[in-house]
Formats: C-alpha cells, sequence, structure tokens
C-alpha cells in the first residue's frame, strides 16, 4: 500500500460503476437503500446510518481548534449520485425481485424503489455446485474453461462501463460463502493461476475468477466472504501489475463485531478469559448455505481469528493460554435476514473469582452489511484515485479476517482499525495524525 504524504488524489469526476458479484439480500439492500436515500423517498428519518462516508466525522489538529469535518467533506469521495449498480447472479431475478424474495426491507420501502430496482438485472453468474452445495444455480455461465469464464467477465465489466457511460468502476463481493480449501500451487504465482485457469483447475473458486476478472480489467476489489479468492500470493502480484486496491476479507457485521468491541475492553482490564460461546440463528440464503458443513467450516475459520489475535495469549499466558472458543451457526428459516447471536462469556478477576458477560444482539444482517458494502466501493475508488495499490491494510475496520503483508499479523481491535482508517484519510490529504497523547494541553 505505497502512500505518500498530502499524496495527489484525482477528482472524483463522472459516474462510478459499483458491481456486485451476488444480487441477493445484501446486495439489493445497498442498492434500494441508496436509491432511497438519493432520491428522497419515504420517512425523511431514513439516512444512511452505519456508513462512515456519509455520517462520520473525522477529528483534525488538536481538540481546541474544533475542526471536525464529515468525512465526505475531507477526502474526495464519489456522491451517491455518481454510482450506478450492477452484477452478477446464479438467478435470474431483477434486484426487486431478488429484494422482495430476500425479505429485508418492508414491502412499503420496497414499492418506492420499485421501478429504479427492476431496471437492474443480473449478469449470469460463474457457478460451481461443488463450492455451495446447498445452492442450484439456474443462471450460469457455459465455457470451455475457467479462463473462458473469466475472459466473459471482463467482457461483462466493458459492456457495463461503456453502456451506462461509467469513468471507473469497483468490484465488492456479496455472494455466498464457498466450501472451506487451504492454497494450491496454483495460488503460488500469478503465471500458474493463469495456468490453472486454462486447465480448469478444480483447486480455483469461482469467487477467485471473480477477482481475476475484476483485477485483469483494472477494476479494485473487495472479498465479503470468506472465500479464497484474493488473499494469496497469485493475487497479491496481479494487484500489483495492475496498480488496483484490494481489501478482505468476509463483512464485519453481527458476533464478530460484537468480539472485536468486547474483547478489547476484556484486555484492557487485564481480566482473564476461561471461554467464548458463541451461537447463531440465521434464516436467509447465508444461513441455508452455511447448513452446509463445508461452507461453514470456512466462516468458522474467519470467526475463530479474532480473539486470539486480540487478546494475544503468548503474552498473557495467566490470563488467555487456555481459554475455550467454541462458534456454532444453526439455519432456521422462520427468523429470516433477523439473525440472532448469542454469547456467553467465562472471564476470572481479582485471586481468580468467576465472572460472567452474556450477549444477545438480535440484528439484521443485510442491514449491517449494506453500509460496509457501500463504504467498501467509495474508499476503494478513493484509493485508487490516490495510486493506493495491493493490499488496505486500513480497510480492516470493515472485515473479520483483514488481509495484510504476509509477514503481518492482522489487527481486530476495532477501536485500533478505526484509528488506523482515520489516520490514513488524514495522512493522505498532509494533516497530523492524532495520537491522543494530549500533553501540549498540560505544558
Amino acid at each position: 500500500m505505497a502512500i505518500k504524504k498530502g499524496t495527489e488524489i484525482r477528482p472524483a469526476q463522472g459516474k462510478l460503476g459499483v458491481l456486485l458479484p451476488g444480487l441477493g439480500a445484501v446486495a439489493t439492500t445497498v442498492i434500494a437503500g441508496v436509491e432511497a436515500v438519493r432520491r428522497g423517498l419515504g420517512n425523511p428519518a431514513k439516512k444512511p446510518i452505519g456508513s462512515l462516508t456519509q455520517m462520520g466525522t473525522i477529528r483534525l489538529g488538536k481538540r481546541t481548534e474544533n475542526r471536525n469535518p464529515k468525512i465526505s467533506e475531507f477526502v474526495p469521495l464519489a456522491t451517491l449520485d455518481d454510482l450506478v449498480f450492477g452484477g452478477w447472479d446464479i438467478f435470474p431475478d431483477s434486484a426487486y425481485e431478488a429484494a422482495a424474495h430476500a425479505g429485508v426491507l418492508s414491502r412499503e420501502d420496497l414499492a418506492e424503489v420499485r421501478p429504479y430496482l427492476e431496471t437492474i438485472k443480473p449478469m449470469p453468474g460463474v457457478f460451481e455446485p461443488s463450492y455451495v452445495k446447498k445452492l442450484h444455480g439456474t443462471f450460469v455461465k457455459k465455457g470451455t474453461s475457467k479462463m473462458d469464464l473469466a475472459e466473459q467477465l471482463m467482457a461483462d465489466i466493458a459492456n457495463f462501463k461503456k453502456e451506462n457511460g461509467l469513468d471507473r468502476v469497483v468490484a465488492v463481493w456479496c455472494g455466498s460463502t464457498e466450501v472451506y480449501q487451504k492454497p494450491g500451487d496454483c495460488h503460488a504465482s500469478l503465471a500458474a493461476f493463469e495456468e490453472g485457469l486454462r486447465r480448469s483447475d478444480e483447486s480455483i473458486a469461482p469467487s477467485a475468477i471473480y477477482a481475476y476478472a475484476c483485477l485483469k480489467s483494472g477494476v479494485p476489489y473487495a472479498n465479503g466472504a470468506p472465500n479464497l479468492s484474493l488473499d494469496f500470493p497469485s493475487m497479491f502480484e496481479l494487484a500489483k501489475q495492475t496498480g488496483m486496491p484490494i481489501c478482505g476479507k468476509d463483512f464485519k457485521t453481527g458476533q464478530t463485531w460484537m468480539k472485536t468491541i468486547i474483547a478489547p475492553g476484556i484486555k484492557a482490564r487485564c481480566l482473564g478469559l476461561e471461554g467464548w460461546y458463541s451461537t447463531n440463528i440465521l434464516g436467509n440464503r447465508d444461513g441455508e448455505v452455511l447448513d452446509d458443513p463445508e461452507s461453514f467450516k470456512t466462516k468458522e475459520m474467519s470467526k475463530l481469528g479474532a480473539l486470539e489475535h486480540i487478546l494475544q495469549p503468548h503474552l498473557y499466558p495467566d490470563l488467555y493460554s487456555e481459554f475455550h472458543h467454541v462458534v456454532r451457526i444453526n439455519y432456521y428459516p422462520p427468523r429470516g435476514d433477523n439473525k440472532e447471536g448469542w454469547d456467553n462469556i467465562d472471564i476470572f478477576g481479582w485471586l481468580g473469582y468467576p465472572m460472567q458477560i452474556k450477549i444477545d444482539f438480535l440484528c439484521r444482517d443485510s442491514i449491517l452489511a449494506a453500509p460496509i458494502v457501500l463504504d467498501l466501493a467509495l474508499f476503494l475508488d478513493l484509493a485508487n484515485r490516490a495510486g493506493m495499490s495491493g493490499i488496505q491494510e486500513w480497510l480492516s475496520f470493515y472485515f473479520k479476517s483483514p488481509m495484510t503483508a504476509p509477514s503481518l499479523y492482522p489487527e481486530h481491535d476495532l477501536f485500533i482499525q478505526l484509528m488506523k482508517l482515520k489516520n490514513t484519510l488524514r495522512y493522505m490529504k498532509g494533516e497530523e495524525m492524532i495520537t491522543h497523547l494530549g500533553a501540549e494541553y498540560y505544558d
């Protein structure tokens, strides 16, 4: 992530295309919400809540200076009116039909944006049943090889850009969780990966074909699922070659978001952890996909990493060396998109006396994910215009399994992640970093 202090940032002129592989619950919630906000439809209280780019502010200089502009006023972001949405799916439903089926937004809210949503129809998706065993795609591309499929995606991107008169395009994966896999030989270099595409190597996931096609097309890419699609040497090499920013993986929405809030607090007070038991009930398509053990393992591996990295048991063996961490996800159709996450946290304090923390988070999965998708699209476009290529660790704030340079461990503490994000914005604009030392106020 090469960046110079006070770097020159190209202006956000013209239209920005936002391509979303997977036009399901999350993607259609983003599209419908953006359209509602920019049209001023419905209840005036409906605002892009949860979005840093739209609602957040950033402190500049000393506290006594009272400079706290909105982030959207501080850095040159594309506006909501600049955005043009498109995407791929393995079902032919329009964005309206997909949103109605997902059941995230009310009928009344969907009715207000229905004409717009009906104009957004997916392009046929790249699909391999062995990677998402619970879904049976009916609207899929056919090709002679995986390279052929990648070239079809590249043609889709070029047509999307031309037909909509776009100046720039970014992509954010909003599709399903694929089965768990480890990197293989074809993931080790770009040459090996491209050869793997030509011979349809079975270890190349559909999501990785999207990532390859986007980067080859000059499209910055964010991976919103725990899939092996972006975080391996082949893609690092391609991102460097094309000068594209990349980030991922797995949107940090419900239970893991809570862990990255609570765990830093436990560690800050040097309280011990005996065990952390997490379970979820979820009834949307994501829940159905995760009902497959192999897809669940991919999600489980993403969810399990945060506590180890936050608590650092190798530095605090008396407090965290042997804690038990269990994660469960249960498919429960009546709940739909309204996920419920239960956490039982067994901690211990002074002289080893036990205590408990219990959390019951009744959240709405796509409502939490939608502003993340919007922010990632706008920040990736900003990074691209600022000449920032490769892994964008400053966007770790949005992910369960943040991508880092291969030699680094990921930072999971939500508050450190937010500090890094805002300091990156300050650095880009030539402002001083905020350390919160504050000694100068008492000199």
